[in-house]
């Protein structure tokens, strides 16, 4: 075999190695020009694309601007004015650093950059056509930079043809905007593709700035389900906004990290976030939220990705559970309290009620009115011969109903002098008085705003696993020693992952060990479970510790355990409660954290009132 020559490579060559580990795609460049424009010092900055930014790319502020004399140093490889030795580096502010980005884009595409400094009479204009400088020209500008780039890729036809349609890019640049206004609400952003307006941010006119700029970036139906964060450490903040459990999505798209301004993804705060909301949110559902942390830069790194989309902490345990205890905390307040958002919206049951009446007026096949049935009505059974049966059928549901009455109206009656005419008249409680239970399901309230349902089952087992956490304390559960261990069967690295951190198991009132590479023992056991299917709760629970890589809070193990005894032994369906008793349960939620979701995410209560009722019966058409 021939020894192969070892040669240097050509600066051409090397500018286009760059850009392919900076510019993926038009995004890619987009996130280059809008940061520096940030770091630059603009308050309005401006977007334009074409056939999703393949042809054209336009990026206009009013920041502080690139002299003549340094426009030809701006565009070469390494240089920058951000950073000049090795602290500079190491306690980063700025979003760009590396001072690759104009010769990466330049090497890939024609490029031209105006800039007009500040204090300086006129401007000046560089241009790069693959690669290819041409001189300094004066040029007419206002004060700021535009900077532009056309037909991307064109002197690298492989590259091009993993450029994806127009309408992707453009909506890949468009989430991108989308994030780098929700970074900085005090800078005006507007993007435009073609002569069309896809995102428009001017300054927010009225405090809380972030809140506006929220509702002009993610809708304003959203700030209503938003909790606001603010929590600090020492060096460390945290602020932002979390979505109620409520307003949880199937995708996680409207999840947004921003570490010292700038917009990462990174596993330990998504982990971290997950942590806080992982027993009010339901399986399969992603928290919708918008999160700011700022700290110290000597603890984060900012140089770990080429694309800096990812950072490493100095201490990541640390930060991973001041996140979780900020998560956590503001968590806490979901529940009952007056003018509070209900856990459950009723507004898709109205809609579809809604959908059903227009399809019954229309007579659609499959409809009451189609069908010649009214809707009250059910398919008649075949009439009984027997006269005695049929008088029995005709009088034991009648009579049923009249005891119930009777109970129901003395029970209020009991009730409502318990609770004191008074109260109820000078206002009621958040979840209302109750008057019936439906179905041994549901609880039914009367409130001031109209009908409050609560079901019962979900809502005290919210209540029993509060409980339960807060009598634990700080020592170990009650548990029992076995005279045989449980044997579980676990895969190799899972059984490592248990055995290396035992302290949320001991604490929960388990002994471990191992008896073989797959093979996890249970000594002891908690005394509450020992009639449980222990072993299949122990490897949900594993697989939980292992998935979560780690970063799994101590006391998430213990939780598990107490919100599966919880779920077993709260009220169940078809459990007769009095109405006293409905009533304790009523106002214990009201004093209970995260009450407005069960162990496992599902709503406990939901609010029906007066309006929607009457929108329901037709009343006041």
């Amino acid at each position: 075999m021939r020894v192969p020559t070892i040669r240097i490579l050509p600066n051409e060559l090397i500018d286009q190695i760059a850009a392919g580990e900076v510019i993926e795609r038009p995004a890619s460049v987009i996130k280059e020009l809008v940061e520096n424009s940030l770091d630059a010092g603009a308050h309005r900055i401006e977007v334009d694309i074409e056939r999703g930014g393949v042809g054209l790319m336009r990026v206009r502020d009013d920041g502080c601007g690139i002299s003549a004399e340094d426009l030809p140093v701006a565009i070469c490889r390494h240089a920058t004015s951000k950073i000049a030795s090795l602290d500079d580096l190491g306690a980063i502010t700025t979003l760009g650093f590396r001072g690759e980005a104009l010769p990466s884009i330049g090497s890939v595409s024609r490029l031209r950059v105006i800039s007009h400094p500040t204090g300086v009479e006129r401007g000046a204009e560089i241009g790069v056509d693959a690669g290819t400088v041409t001189g300094v020209r004066p040029a007419a500008h206002p004060g700021g930079t535009t900077v532009e780039v056309r037909d991307l890729f064109f002197n690298i036809p492989a590259r091009r043809k993993f450029v994806r349609s127009a309408a992707t890019e453009t909506s890949h640049i468009a989430r991108l905007i989308e994030r780098l206004a929700l970074s900085r609400p005090d800078v005006s952003f507007r993007f435009r593709s073609g002569e069309r307006v896809l995102l428009d941010a001017p300054l927010p006119a009225r405090e809380p700035a972030g809140e506006e700029r929220l509702a002009q970036v993610l809708g304003s139906e959203l700030i209503g389900s938003l909790i606001p964060v603010d929590h600090a450490s020492g060096p460390v903040q945290l602020t932002g906004w979390i979505g109620l459990p409520t307003a949880s999505r199937a995708q996680p798209d409207q999840q947004f990290w921003f570490v010292n301004g700038r917009c990462v993804r990174d596993k330990l705060l998504a982990s971290a976030v997950r942590l806080g909301y992982r027993d009010v949110l339901y399986h399969g559902r992603h928290a919708a939220y918008v999160l700011h942390l700022s700290l110290d830069p000597q603890l984060v790194d900012v140089n770990a990705h080429p694309a800096k989309l990812e950072v490493r902490f100095r201490d990541g345990h640390q930060i991973h559970e001041f996140i979780f205890r900020a998560i956590e905390r503001a968590l806490a307040g979901t529940r009952p309290d007056a003018g509070a958002t209900p856990a459950a919206s009723a507004q898709p049951v109205l809609a579809g009620a809604a959908a059903r009446g227009a399809a019954e007026d229309r007579g659609w096949p499959g409809s009451a009115r189609g069908s010649g049935a009214l809707p009250w009505q059910a398919p008649l059974a075949e009439p009984s011969r027997d006269p005695w049966l049929l008088a029995r059928a005709v009088s034991e549901p009648a009579s049923a109903a009249l005891v119930a009455a009777r109970e129901i109206g003395e029970s209020s009656a009991s009730l409502t002098e318990r609770i004191g005419h008074e109260s109820v008249a000078a206002g009621y409680p958040p979840l209302g008085v109750p008057l019936a239970q439906l179905h041994g399901i549901y609880i039914l309230a009367q409130s001031q705003e109209g009908l409050i349902l609560v079901d019962m089952h979900a809502a005290h087992e919210r209540v029993l696993y509060e409980k339960l956490k807060a009598d634990r304390g700080d020592g170990p559960a009650a548990s029992q020693l076995l005279l045989e261990p449980l044997v579980v069967t676990v895969k190799p690295h899972e059984l490592d992952a248990v055995l290396e951190d035992p302290e949320p198991w001991e604490r929960a009132g388990f002994e471990i060990d191992s008896v073989g590479p797959t093979a996890l023992a249970l000594r002891r056991i908690p005394a509450l479970l020992a009639r449980e299917r222990v072993t299949d709760i122990v490897k949900s629970v594993v697989e939980d510790l292992v998935r979560e890589e780690g970063l799994h809070h101590l006391e998430s193990a213990a939780d598990r355990f107490l919100g599966t005894l919880a779920c077993r032994t709260s009220i169940h369906a078809r459990r007769r409660l009095t109405l006293p008793e409905m009533d304790a349960l009523l106002r214990q939620m009201e004093a209970t954290d995260r009450a407005n979701q069960c162990n496992h995410g599902r709503p406990t209560w939901t609010r029906l009132t007066l309006g929607e009722l009457d929108q329901l019966f037709l009343r006041g058409r």
